[in-house]
Order: C-alpha cells, then structure tokens, then sequence
C-alpha cells in the first residue's frame, strides 16, 4: 500500500464560492447584528460537547449499503457509541425502498435522526442547518466540488458530502487477455467508438453474453451525456443538447436492440435503479460502466482478474462524480446528538476508514491533501478513479449538484425505456424529456 497524492484532486474541485450561513450554538439561539439579510450568524467555535452529555441516549441512522460500506459504518458507530455512551440504532433499508421510507416516517412524524441520501432537494426544507451546532467553520473542513451540492438558498449546510464516488468502465481483464485485446493506458484514454469496438471484439472472442453492461441509472446515463459535452441541468434547469445527447445515446440503444447490451435487465426494472453487477459477476460481459463503489465489493466477490479502464472521451474525458450524503432532520428528538454523530463520523480519522474500507473518494480539504491509503488489491483500481477525477468536466459537479438531479435522471430513464421498447425514437425521446424537466425544476422550486 502506498499514499497517493491527490493535490490536483482538490484543485480540480475547488469550484464554487463557499457561503457561511446563519447558525447557532447547540441548544440555543444566538442571535447577533451583521450585514445579511437575517441578521444572526453562527459562532466559528460552538461551546465544545461536554463528557456524558449525551450519555445514556438513542439515536437512529437510517442507512442502505453498496456492501463494504456497511461493516467500515458498524466499526465507526460501535466507535461513537463507546465514547459517548450512547445506543445507535442502525437502520438498513435497500436502496430502492429508501425515499419512500423516509417520505413515510417524515409524514407519520417518525422522523430518523440522521439518515444516508444520494440527493437532497426532495428532503431539504427537512434537514438539519449543521452550522446551528457544529459553528461556521466546520464547511471549510470539505471540498468546495462536492459542497456545492449541500448548501440551500439561506447558504446553510444542510448536509456533509460523506463520500464522493466517480463512475467508470470496470472491465474484466483475464477477457480481454483471453481475445488479445489491450486496455489504453491510464494516462490515454479510449474514444467512444474505440471502447465500444474493443468490447465487441472481446464478445465475439470469448463468446460472452454481452459486450457492454452498464447500470440502470441516470447517474450513469449522465456519465455519457457529459462525455459527449452535455448534461441534463446547470444552474439554471434545463441544459440538455438534444442533438448532442442523441449521439451519445444512440450506440446504447442500438447494442440494446441486437441484445449485445443486455436489453431485458434495462426493462425489467421498470422505473427502479438496477445495477448490472452479476452481470459483471459472472463473466457475462467484458466491460461494465458503473463507478468506484464497486471495488471493495469486486475485490471480495469477483472470482477472476479485473481493473478498472479510464472512461472513454469525446467532447469531454473524465467521468461524472457522485456520492452520498450524511444529514441529520430538523425533525430529530435530539438535533444536538445527531449533528455530533454526523461530525463525528466525517471526522478525518474516520473518513478516511470509511473510504478507504468502501472504496471511495475523500470529500475532506485536508484528506484530499494527504492522500488515503487503500487496501493494496484496491490501489491500482482507486487510481484510475483519481486520475479521471482530473479529467472531469464540470458540468458534471455543476449537473449532480442542481436539487433536481434525481428525480430527473429518472425521468431520463424512462423516457430512454420508451425508446428501448421500440415506442418512439431517440430525437422524440430527447424532446419529450425537455418539459418533463423542466416541470421537475420548477416542482422542485428553491431549497
């Protein structure tokens, strides 16, 4: 194992002003004159927690798991529960139950204290300000890339970016040597079309099921969008060149129709995330675009060689970045002990177990710097991540952070389900997307 630099890393997302928001100190209100439109503002240094203040107290964290990620988060509570005295209940829903589950205890009023999100526009007016316990200055402690996405308009941080992830090509390499195929160097990455000729030569070689496999996602719709030079939202909403999204999609839509992409998995699952890991698995395909999540759970389950490809280039190289959200809910019994969970678990020491355990990028200035040391089956797979982290376009990091992501990228699925399904063609496709969006943005409104 080694420590890999990643300056350039926190270069690349030092994007974004950094807004101080309004805050106060735990369990009461401070409110001081200054020149902003709500008058108060938080204290940079809250008084510090003092021993056995939460002593004897429950707190319940409602989770789902990528799969490493679990037994890195049941070390660190059993951590957080030994020096505070207190009980985490952990809750584990699947993924695809998650938003629905939350909806339904927000509306009973049995909110969970803190809760793991891929999105925060839906839940934002229910989260936590976490300046109002942990001061001013605990958002200087993250990235300014992924901390464009967990701020609301009163320029409060309703959230920590946990973790951040990068998508990209996971290909199985014992494939690829079997069809006498190469792989581009890290630092020279495939085009498209040089991606996609190399997965078919690799099919017809070693006669897999599918040359190509990637999940149903929009995350990872949005990957190939961004390479092609658009994405699905700026700032602003709506951003999407159709005419270049249709170049983008069309190969997709094209190897699904021969079935050399696995076109049931797209539309068996209706309109749910579906990840086409065992597909992967089970040497059914020789490339698979899904993201840095997936090395933890590849080292532990994949029963033959694999590595990880830098994401082919067009317009655009790089890949798009994700990741997860730690938030604790206005809602809480106990907001104090919940927002204290949440710094702990983002603490340096912890994040970085966490990363380095799961798989995942750092989201801290200061870990950035540093480096994390991954487990050494895992390096040479987490640096190919790194590396198209310094290929990124921005709109990426601009696209994942705007609050109707999500519920857009679904929609984006569903239209391309359509398409899949022989019901209109790409271009209508496209232009059906266009007010569907739109009317996601303006539902979503302001945070």
């Amino acid at each position: 194992m080694f420590r890999r630099n990643i300056t350039r890393f926190s270069a690349l997302l030092a994007v974004g002003a950094l807004a101080l928001g309004s805050a106060c100190a735990p369990g009461e209100t401070i409110e001081e004159p200054d020149d902003t439109d709500n008058g108060t503002q938080a204290p940079a240094e809250p008084p510090a927690v003092e021993e056995g203040q939460f002593a004897g107290e429950t707190l319940n964290y409602l989770y789902f798991t990528d799969g490493p990620d679990e037994q890195a988060t049941r070390d660190l509570i059993a951590d957080f529960e030994a020096e505070y005295d207190v009980t985490v209940e952990l809750e584990i829903l699947a993924y695809a139950d998650l938003i629905s589950s939350l909806n339904a205890r927000l509306s009973g009023g049995n909110a969970p204290d803190v809760v793991r999100l891929t999105g925060l526009g839906e839940f934002a007016a229910d989260l936590l300000p976490l300046e109002d316990y942990l001061g001013a200055e605990f958002a200087d402690e993250f990235l300014e890339g992924p901390m464009m996405a967990v701020r609301n308009n009163a320029d409060q941080m309703i959230a920590v970016p946990s973790d951040l992830t990068m998508n990209g090509p996971l290909v199985n390499l014992e494939m690829f040597e079997e069809a006498g195929v190469e792989l581009p160097p890290t630092d020279d990455p495939w085009t498209w079309d040089e991606m996609l000729a190399a997965a078919h030569e690799v099919q017809e070689a070693t006669g897999s099921s599918y040359a190509f496999a990637m999940d149903k996602s929009g995350h990872r719709v949005a990957t190939v969008l961004a390479q092609y030079g658009t994405a699905l939202l700026n700032d602003d909403g709506w951003a999407l060149d159709k005419e270049a999204a249709v170049r983008a999609l069309q190969p997709l839509i094209d190897m699904m129709a021969d079935d050399t992409m696995p076109r049931d998995f797209w539309l068996g699952s209706g309109s749910r995330y579906e990840g086409a890991n065992e597909i992967f698995l089970a040497s059914d395909t020789p490339i698979y675009l899904s993201g840095s999540w997936q090395v933890g759970q590849f080292v532990e389950n994949a029963t033959f060689d694999w590595g990880v490809a830098p994401n082919p280039c067009d317009v655009e190289c790089g890949g798009f970045p994700g990741g997860k959200f730690m938030a604790a809910l206005s809602a809480s019994d106990n907001p104090a002990l919940a927002a204290e969970f949440v710094r702990f678990m983002n603490s340096t020491e912890n994040q970085e177990h966490f990363a380095s355990v799961s798989g995942n990028l750092p989201t801290r200035v200061d870990l950035a710097e540093a480096g994390v040391s991954y487990p050494a089956e895992a390096q040479a797979a987490m640096d190919v991540f790194i590396a198209d982290l310094n290929r990124t376009a921005e709109v990426g990091f601009v696209a994942n952070a705007q609050p109707a992501f999500g519920a857009s990228g679904t929609a984006l699925t569903g239209q391309l389900d359509m398409v899949v399904a022989g019901q209109k063609d790409l271009a209508t496709a496209m232009d059906d997307l266009q007010p569907e969006v739109e009317g996601i943005v303006e539902e979503m409104g302001s945070w």
